[in-house]
């Protein structure tokens, strides 16, 4: 028998990026919210001050900040005539170990979705024709939202952020310096863009050569100082290089513990319970609402807790999982294309090329997580694809990041030695003088590309895991192998000595591949429940009380890293709870 907590206006189930707007929203506007988080408590002064930060064997090579596939895996099959077995290493799924999830240990990309990627479906017909968006393997939904809907949250997550870049598209006029591609902003972002380093340089001046725009990427890596809406002051980025897998102790990379805790903490109408593992939401007798969650906590006790509303806002994994396990929504079935939770898994589909140069001094050390130089001018519909065999594209970028002494040592032409003193002399040379050109492309979703329980395996808590079944798309695989191509024209163009393509989609799709770690769907977000589970509002449409928040919510992954997406949608949803489903509760859109 479980024990039960007092009441919550409120549940939270995950602190990251999501539940942490979100929780901020809530509070703000008066509602007692409880979150609850399966790691432990962590912040920047204890966890990753700058006396430790900059350690590449904890954070890079030991993954310290990440939970261990021991505490959370899947299983994982390419076809449905497959038996799926556990992922037992880190793999694509990096999620994070303590209270702020991967938010704590990302990067720094924080783009916007192009309006194109909300409206896959309808734009491919109006361009390409019905039969282009009903190809017999792609499985193409709009989000049931546009661009122009989202934008205003967008620049409040961008706000609380600090987010740096350059606008290329303001109130519709196109400016210098930014991406002519982007949607149409209301406001340039709160912060200038980073500064342009060497390889970020040579990119820039080959691809304006060729007749594209380059622009910085827009970062979490804060230019500036920058003193966000609540009132929480973050630093200037130093350049240090160590940010993907690692805190920043320096406080001027964007997370929720840089940005939101240092306000949300001091509310007496918010708490959080670390080290808990919820396993369900669950329902209530009239079948349309749900009651509160259970967890397990540290001690392996049983513990429900009760609340008015349920905000699902963890990894896109355990979202999907703890809605299958409370068997709340119907189970999408491949065979039949019915269902809708667990539909729509999709990746990212990634190529490009390494490059190494001749007398070059690219400074690797000197750098940010999300700093580098992009091209959209072969990403989503932004090139007409009438004569090509795919829809949809990829950001072709370089970054200035990677100069870490460890991994770097793997970062060496074909044909060097790899042992002794040729290995060193190369070395040696090439530290100063490798680049990559990284194509990060949309993957389409399929028929096939789904999430369910697996019926063999169970966690410690005997709880089904949850069973991915995933290959690539011919579509994507058609995009990547061509964008590959202009990755290697650009590589030429910048005078690269030795070249190296890759291309990821070139063979069956892998967890162990660490291509990317933009995973999405499983609980798509659109205005029809015949193919989502959630509601533009991301409100289920089965338990109106419940909303299910996150990357788990996108019916296809576009050209671009998924959180600013994630924090404009959970903005969205909060404002939507407080201001209209408070004062009426009931659905929010008509089914």
């Amino acid at each position: 028998m479980a024990s039960k907590r007092p009441k919550a206006d409120v549940v939270i189930v995950g602190l990251g990026w999501s539940g942490a707007l979100m929780a901020e929203e809530l509070t703000r506007a008066g509602l007692n919210v409880v979150a609850i988080d399966r790691g432990a408590w962590q912040d920047t002064s204890t966890h990753t001050p700058p006396a430790v930060d900059p350690d590449e064997l904890r954070w890079s090579s030991r993954k310290e900040l990440l939970t261990p596939p021991r505490d959370n895996t899947l299983t994982f099959r390419n076809r449905l005539d497959q038996v799926a077995v556990p992922q037992r290493d880190y793999g694509i799924f990096e999620l994070g170990k303590g209270v702020g999830g991967a938010g704590f240990h990302w990067a720094g990309m924080a783009w916007r979705f192009s309006p194109w990627d909300f409206e896959v479906r309808t734009r491919t017909i109006e361009r390409y024709g019905m039969e282009r968006a009903e190809d017999g393997e792609l499985q193409l939904q709009d989000w049931g939202i546009t661009y122009d809907e989202l934008e205003p949250f967008y620049d409040r997550f961008e706000r609380i952020a600090g987010i740096s870049g350059t606008a290329g598209n303001l109130n519709g006029e196109i400016k210098a310096g930014g991406n002519p591609y982007e949607g149409a902003r209301t406001r340039d972002y709160p912060t200038p863009a980073l500064k342009t380093l060497r390889m970020m340089e040579i990119f820039n001046d080959a691809t304006n050569e060729m007749g594209y725009t380059p622009f910085t990427i827009p970062a979490a890596n804060l230019s500036e100082p920058w003193v966000n809406p609540l009132g929480v002051a973050m630093g200037a980025c130093t350049y240090c290089g160590f940010c993907l897998a690692y805190g920043c102790g320096n406080y001027s990379k964007s997370s929720p513990q840089a940005c939101i805790f240092p306000a949300l903490m001091r509310r007496p109408n918010f708490s959080v319970i670390t080290k808990a593992c919820v396993t369900r939401v669950n329902k209530a007798a009239d079948g349309e609402t749900v009651t509160g969650i259970t967890y397990i906590d540290e001690g392996g006790r049983e513990i429900e807790q009760p609340a008015d509303i349920v905000c699902l806002t963890a990894f896109m994994i355990d979202n999907t999982r703890i809605l299958l396990n409370s068997e709340i929504g119907q189970p999408y079935n491949p065979n039949t294309r019915e269902g809708v939770v667990g539909r729509n898994f999709s990746f990212q589909t990634i190529s490009g090329t390494h490059m190494w140069f001749e007398n070059e001094q690219i400074n690797p050390f000197v750098g940010a997580g999300a700093l580098g130089s992009q091209i959209d001018d072969f990403n989503g519909d932004n090139f007409d694809h009438s004569d090509l065999d795919f829809i949809g594209g990829a950001g072709i970028l370089t970054l200035s990041r990677d100069g870490l002494p460890i991994a770097r040592a793997e970062s060496l032409p074909e044909g060097s030695p790899r042992w002794g003193q040729g290995f060193k002399q190369a070395y040696a040379k090439y530290y100063q003088n490798y680049g990559i050109l990284f194509n990060q492309g949309s993957s389409m979703p399929t028929r096939t590309g789904y999430l369910d329980l697996d019926p063999n395996y169970k966690d410690k808590f005997g709880v089904p895991l949850l069973r991915l079944t995933y290959d690539y798309a011919q579509n994507d695989r058609n995009m990547a192998a061509f964008t590959m191509e202009r990755s290697n024209e650009i590589a030429r163009q910048m005078g690269a000595s030795h070249i190296t393509p890759f291309n990821y989609a070139d063979k069956p799709f892998t967890t162990a591949k660490i291509a990317s770690d933009h995973v999405i769907g499983g609980v798509p977000m659109g205005a029809d429940p015949a193919t989502s589970a959630v509601n533009p509002w991301l409100q289920s449409w089965d338990a109106h009380n419940l909303f299910v928040v996150g990357a788990s919510a996108f019916p296809n992954n576009a050209g671009y890293n998924p959180t600013g997406t994630v924090g404009a949608l959970a903005i969205r949803t909060a404002r939507a709870i407080h201001e209209r489903y408070v004062q009426n509760p009931g659905p929010l859109a008509e089914s």
